[in-house]
């Protein structure tokens, strides 16, 4: 038995939904390691639980798991706002947030991230207690700048893949620029005195940013 499989059976398992989207998406989605998976995905519930947002923000859906899984945080009159790139993943979502009575609370926007947050005053109008960077690892210290007006004094940035299979820290990808990206982002992170931050070696490491 690996580590990993030790802390997953030692861990809460998915609810009915997140199995069938998980399994689903490994069987017909191109890039299935991108869905947060069962450990990841109760991390983001449970900080969600505790930071207990009205309002929160994710960028990057792919296949609809990780804001179920944000959403189990939200109250009664909560609500998700989730911007996906890929609009040939518009189907599988909407079909997979219908599975669950907390997808009333996502509201998809199908987009490019940046024009969205440049330009749409439904989304930058409001504030939001905690948002979850997931997109292209290239833009992320961009979104960082877009986002950062838009989260209450006190909330939370999380941001994931931050460790990118260990090539943040492996010259071989010198010139790749997601990898490059994501170096820029955490450097720019630990440099902002705004800022309190960790990065947790969960998965392909996810960050928790707290603004001061």
């Amino acid at each position: 038995m690996s580590l990993e499989e030790y802390i997953e059976q030692h861990s809460s398992p998915e609810n009915e939904v997140l199995s069938a989207i998980n399994r689903d998406t490994n069987i017909h989605i191109l890039n299935p390691h991108m869905l947060s998976g069962q450990v990841q995905g109760r991390v983001l519930s449970f900080l969600s639980q505790m930071i207990r947002p009205k309002r929160i923000l994710e960028l990057g859906t792919f296949t609809g798991y990780s804001a179920l899984c944000l959403a189990e945080g939200l109250p009664e009159d909560g609500e998700l706002i989730t911007i996906e790139h890929n609009d040939e993943l518009e189907p599988v979502i909407r079909h997979n947030l219908a599975l669950s009575p907390l997808g009333n609370k996502i509201h998809l926007i199908i987009g490019d991230a940046k024009e969205i947050l440049n330009h749409e005053s439904q989304i930058t109008n409001h504030k939001y207690e905690l948002v979850f960077v997931d997109a292209d690892k290239r833009e992320y210290s961009e979104y960082l700048d877009l986002v950062y007006p838009l989260v209450v004094p006190g909330g939370w940035i999380l941001a994931d893949n931050t460790l990118w299979d260990g090539h943040i820290i492996d010259s071989a990808y010198d010139r790749d620029k997601q990898t490059l990206g994501l170096r820029a982002f955490n450097d720019k992170v630990a440099a902002d005195p705004r800022l309190e931050q960790v990065i947790l070696p969960l998965r392909d490491g996810l960050t928790l940013i707290h603004k001061k």
